[in-house]
Order: C-alpha cells, then sequence, then structure tokens
C-alpha cells in the first residue's frame, strides 16, 4: 500500500475521526490499520522517507476526535481561548463552556498547559500565579491597615498625664489582672482603701484590668454578652473611686492581653462593637478605656498589625515601663530575665525571685497574684493568688523595697486589718 496514500486517510480527522473510517476508506480491517501505522512510525523513527503520522490515540474517547488538532502549537490554542472569551465578555470561560464552543478538543490544549486554569493564565484570562501571589499579598496588608491607625491613636496615650515630684523615695502601688466585673469584691474594697491611705507617688495597672470575654478565646455565649456594662464596671467601681481617693497620683496603665484584643476586635465590627456602638456613641481609646475622664496614662507599645496569633503575642512583649530607671513592669514574667527588679501578672500566682544585681544590689522580681474572684468556671481558679503589690524606691541609690499584700479571707496592709464580709464571699457564686 502507498505510504502516502495511508498517512493522507489516517491524518484525516474531520473526514475519518476513527480507525473505523479510515479502514473502510483504504479497504482493509481495523486491526490492519493500527499495525500498518505502528510500522510506518518506526520506520519514520528509523530517518526512512515515509510520512509523519499523528497519534490519534492522544485523543480521548470522551472526545470528538474531529476537533484534534496535531498540527496546533500553543500559541494557537491561546488565540482560539481568547475568541471563545471574546463572545460573550461578561461570562466567566468555563472548561464546559470552551469544550462546547471550541474548534479544539482537550488534548489539543492540554499538551501545552496540562490544566484549564493555567491555560486561561497563559492567554492572560485569568491572573498569573505571581499576579495573585501579589494581589492576596495586598489584600492581607490592606486587612490589618486599621490596626496600624490603632497603633498611633494608642501611642498618643502613653504619657498624656505625667505627674512627676521632686521627692528621692517614691512608692508605687502595682495591680494585675482585676477582670473587670470578675474582680473579688473584698480584694477592691483592701485595694481602694489602701490606695487612700499609701497615697503612692504612682499607681500601676500592670495589665488584664478589663476581662471582656466576648473578644477572648473561651468560648461565651453571645445572648450573656454585657460588654457596655463590663467598661462601665470598670469606669465607675474601679478608676472613679481610685481616682476620688487619689487625685494627684499619677496613673499608667500597661496594656495587658485582654485589652489588645478588646481593641483589635474593637476594629473588626464583630457584634460585640455594634453593642459597644449603640451605647458608646463617639467613642475612641481614650473613652473606651477611660483614660481621659481619668487621666490615665495607656503603655501600649505592641504593633497590634499582626497576622498570626504568634506574631501578636510577640508584639504584647513590647507593652512594658521602666521607672526611674529602676523598676521594670511587664505584663507577662518573661521580664523577669531583663536584669531590673520589678513585676509581672498574667498567671494569677504570687511568686517571689531573689535576684542580685551589681547595680541594683540584692533585690526581688515578683509575680502579682490577682484580683479575679477565685470561681472562675473555665479553669482552676481555686489555684490562684488574691493580691497586689507596693514598692518603695530610692531613686538615687536605686533600692527597692517590696510589700506584697495577700488577700484571702483576711488581709493587712499597711498594719491595718481588714476582714472579708458575709457578702464578699472567696468564691461568690459557689
Amino acid at each position: 500500500m502507498d505510504f502516502n496514500k495511508f498517512a493522507e486517510v489516517y491524518n484525516n480527522l474531520k473526514d475519518y475521526p476513527k480507525n473505523a473510517d479510515v479502514a473502510e476508506k483504504l479497504g482493509i480491517v481495523p486491526r490492519t490499520v493500527q499495525i500498518k501505522a505502528n510500522k510506518i512510525r518506526k520506520r519514520y523513527k528509523n530517518g526512512e522517507d515515509v510520512p509523519k503520522l499523528i497519534s490519534r490515540a492522544l485523543v480521548p474517547m470522551s472526545e470528538d476526535e474531529g476537533k484534534f488538532m496535531e498540527k496546533w502549537g500553543a500559541e494557537e490554542c491561546i488565540a482560539e481561548l481568547v475568541r471563545i472569551s471574546e463572545i460573550d465578555p461578561d461570562k466567566v470561560v468555563s472548561r464546559n463552556f470552551f469544550r462546547v464552543y471550541s474548534q479544539i478538543s482537550e488534548s489539543t490544549w492540554n499538551r501545552y498547559f496540562g490544566t484549564f486554569e493555567e491555560f486561561k493564565r497563559q492567554a492572560g484570562i485569568k491572573l498569573t500565579r505571581h499576579q495573585h501571589a501579589l494581589e492576596r499579598s495586598i489584600a492581607k496588608h490592606a486587612s490589618i491597615d486599621h490596626y496600624r491607625a490603632l497603633n498611633i491613636e494608642r501611642a498618643d496615650w502613653g504619657s498624656m498625664y505625667i505627674r512627676e515630684n521632686d521627692s528621692r523615695f517614691k512608692t508605687v502601688l502595682v495591680v494585675s489582672d482585676l477582670h473587670d466585673v470578675e474582680i473579688d469584691e473584698f480584694f477592691l474594697r483592701v485595694f481602694l482603701d489602701t490606695a487612700k491611705r499609701l497615697q503612692p507617688d504612682l499607681i500601676v495597672f500592670n495589665g488584664d484590668i478589663f476581662d471582656l470575654p466576648e473578644f477572648g478565646k473561651y468560648g461565651v455565649d453571645p445572648r450573656e454578652w454585657d460588654v457596655v456594662g463590663r467598661i462601665k464596671f470598670v469606669h465607675e467601681r474601679i478608676f472613679r473611686p481610685l481616682r476620688e481617693v487619689c487625685p494627684d497620683c499619677q496613673i499608667d496603665f500597661i496594656e495587658g492581653n485582654h485589652e489588645a484584643r478588646l481593641l483589635r476586635a474593637l476594629t473588626d465590627a464583630t457584634p460585640a462593637l455594634r453593642a459597644v456602638l449603640s451605647d458608646l456613641h463617639g467613642f475612641t481609646v481614650g473613652k473606651l478605656l477611660g483614660l481621659e475622664e481619668f487621666e490615665i496614662n495607656y503603655i501600649a507599645k505592641a504593633n497590634l498589625a499582626t497576622f498570626t496569633k504568634g506574631e501578636f503575642n510577640k508584639q504584647l512583649q513590647n507593652n512594658y515601663k521602666i521607672y526611674w530607671d529602676t523598676l521594670l513592669f511587664h505584663h507577662f514574667p518573661h521580664a523577669r530575665s531583663w536584669g531590673l527588679p520589678g513585676a509581672n501578672g498574667h498567671h494569677h500566682q504570687h511568686q517571689v525571685w531573689p535576684m542580685f544585681s551589681p547595680v541594683f544590689g540584692a533585690y526581688e522580681w515578683h509575680q502579682l497574684g490577682c484580683g479575679h474572684k477565685r470561681s472562675a468556671s473555665y479553669c482552676e481558679g481555686e489555684k490562684w493568688h488574691n493580691g497586689f503589690g507596693i514598692a518603695n524606691i530610692d531613686i538615687q541609690t536605686k533600692g527597692t523595697a517590696w510589700d506584697y499584700i495577700s488577700v484571702t479571707d483576711f488581709c493587712v496592709s499597711g498594719g491595718k486589718w481588714y476582714h472579708r464580709e458575709e457578702h464578699e464571699s472567696i468564691l461568690r457564686g459557689h
């Protein structure tokens, strides 16, 4: 049989799409078509002067064999996809849409592009992987622009109400982890009365004064949310009476993880935020936290514009303050290794570490107890310690002496005895 005649018929997918059609045209059986095609391909591979045959086997049985274009390259395939996309510019070109309206089969284009998504990328109909990655990166950073604006507002409150004096000896009252309405009532009474009698130079709220579980990691039934009530509790039951008994004292508030979560959620339009907005019109960070009304400095150096929980927690480590180059307060315990006298909170358990420094001499680092009542339902609150600290500093010699005030069912602060009253149950609610 003439090889050229065979190749002309074999390669004609339009008129003879199946091997049976080729066999009928040539007057042979279909099996002979395949055998003869294999012989011609073998000779062509060996360099003999025989015609080149297309690979009809590339065309799946599910396809229209007449649409397989053996001689089409990548550019022709792209031109065909662009043509189909222009039929209806408002329609997304799906694989099935292209299969129905295109002049070529899938086997024609997938030799060059593999997937239809990559086919569309190469045709410029869809963003390339690099373009899409850039787009995602822009969106990722745009999603935290509101946190960056919040960083600026928080920074403005760090030194708004400084009240220094020339005294060599300073007294600091420091408290941590009050957790708004979860505060122990007896603890609050002792703390406020101690502040009134002590009249310290400085009062430090060492983080987590607010609780607001609506914004925390523990699951809270939205029907039980009371965001506004908790915020107002801190304003009216803690900050206001404290400022009334210590009108001339500098009060600093070091941001804890609960406050940071609150402020991030504040910018995200959560359901809880909408509840706040409906009751506290036109608030700012200063109004929300009571900084403006009660003249409180807010120490918040953490960058809240983070993407992951790990980055967020790492940034919180920047929330601290050093006083008179002598005393360090930080919400988290890792600051203990920084070589300064001071205190942390966060863990709700009082511990003391004896330290030594050639600058400060023998000194102590305290992990403060909390003011949170010990009847917490979401963790082992019965293991917590209630208490706060008083640090007395000689800023000339950099010496520090501590009084730690432990609060149980009784308390002794500055020589005065306090006793828990019946309505101030240590396990309120039990």
